[in-house]
């Protein structure tokens, strides 16, 4: 769609509107769409076990859009297609140790520093669960809504995502982990409300009655 918008450069003399023939695909919502890949494992031990389990069942769908549309997104981070699992440890090791400062020990060589390439990990690896959606056989295709409430209505992705907006939340001074959260959460699936930075000191408010609770109840003073 870009390279024929940049065609019109070569002909139009004037502002110009002209037909694209080619139909975007029909989009299901969140009441319409259902992930047809089951993520059930019998894994329920750690979260890095749940997360390897999902990237294993999805490889095989995601290996099969790359080779239908010939490129893919993932990559962002520095890490090549065939190193979703470095991508996955590297949340992981996050998740688990809170330290979003230094970047994880891997094979990889990353192309942000901390904690900027926490975004692009987390991209890449969401790039990977919708390359693998995109594969599969049904009407329509997942819109923006559906993928993110199948991603955070239970999945491992969803859970270490979650865990590593906690800890980027703690640290103190750092005004870019709180816009990572941002970048890392959907708006409105962060502990309820949204995962920006919404006052100075980059954390959310307080919601209203834990104010309240905090100003009447005598353990608070």
């Amino acid at each position: 769609m870009i390279r024929a918008a940049l065609e019109l450069l070569h002909t139009a003399t004037e502002p110009t509107i002209e037909a694209y023939d080619v139909e975007a695909p029909d989009e299901a919502g969140p009441q319409q769409w259902a992930c047809p890949v089951n993520l059930a494992t019998e894994s329920t031990g750690s979260l890095g076990d749940r997360l390897a389990a999902e990237v294993a069942r999805l490889r095989p769908w995601s290996a099969e859009t790359r080779r239908a549309r010939g490129r893919t997104l993932f990559g962002a981070s520095g890490a090549d297609p065939d190193q979703v699992d470095e991508v996955a440890a590297a949340l992981v090791t996050i998740a688990e140790t809170g330290d979003v400062l230094v970047p994880p020990a891997s094979e990889v060589d990353w192309a942000f520093s901390m904690p900027l390439l926490i975004r692009h990990l987390a991209d890449d690896l969401r790039t990977f669960y919708h390359e693998a959606v995109a594969a599969q056989p049904g009407p329509g295709a997942p819109n923006h809504d559906a993928l993110n409430d199948w991603i955070f209505g239970g999945t491992a992705l969803g859970d270490t995502l979650t865990a590593i907006a906690d800890h980027l939340t703690e640290v103190e001074d750092q005004p870019m982990t709180k816009l990572v959260r941002g970048f890392l959460i959907p708006e409105g699936r962060f502990r309820g409300g949204s995962a920006f930075p919404t006052d100075r000191s980059g954390q959310q408010p307080a919601a209203r009655g834990t104010e309240a609770q905090t100003a009447t109840d005598p353990k608070a003073s």
